[in-house]
């Protein structure tokens, strides 16, 4: 893998970050990316990305960390998958600004831009104001906003949890209902 021009890739890799719109405040996509890594090979001729050691995104009150993270282009030039590998890897975001800031964890993370996913993989966590869902692999689809956590099948794990372990905070009732 050879060193290129790093400016098209750095696009790239804004539009994937600031399309997981579900999970972000709309001043986030205004703000400039940082990435900081001990190390990185860009190659625009396949499309790849890599940054090693102690990778650290942010974007507004976006961060993503992991020990590799890989970026994917397809021939247009589009970000396709960015994928963070750590032990482990860690996503958070503020949604927006009267909500806590949703923390994410898994040996794996990826996103999927063309269908706007995120997927944990092994150790897979999410924990949002109180809330928290833990399995082997979780699923958000931020387009729908739809959460699906269970088995990470066809996927060898480090650690097996066959169920999922969801707490459920309940919702604070408005003063006047607590009185009746």
């Amino acid at each position: 893998m050879r060193l290129v021009n790093t400016l098209p890739l750095l696009f790239s890799l804004s539009a994937a970050l600031v399309s997981a719109g579900a999970w972000a405040l709309p001043s986030d996509r205004e703000q400039p990316i940082r990435i900081q890594a001990d190390s990185a090979e860009l190659d625009d001729k396949q499309g790849v990305a890599v940054y090693r050691g102690d990778v650290i995104i942010t974007q507004g009150s976006m961060k993503v960390t992991g020990d590799t993270v890989t970026i994917t282009q397809n021939a247009q030039g589009d970000v396709e998958v960015f994928t963070s590998i750590g032990k482990p890897a860690y996503y958070e975001q503020r949604p927006s600004d009267d909500k806590e800031i949703v923390k994410a964890y898994g040996l794996t993370i990826q996103y999927f831009m063309s269908n706007e996913r995120v997927v944990l993989i092994d150790q897979a966590k999410v924990i949002q104001e109180g809330n928290t869902f833990e399995g082997e692999k979780i699923v958000y689809d931020t387009r729908r906003q739809i959460v699906n956590a269970g088995r990470a099948t066809g996927t060898s794990v480090t650690a097996p949890h066959p169920r999922i372990d969801m707490v459920i905070q309940p919702k604070n009732k408005p003063a006047d209902q607590q009185a009746q």
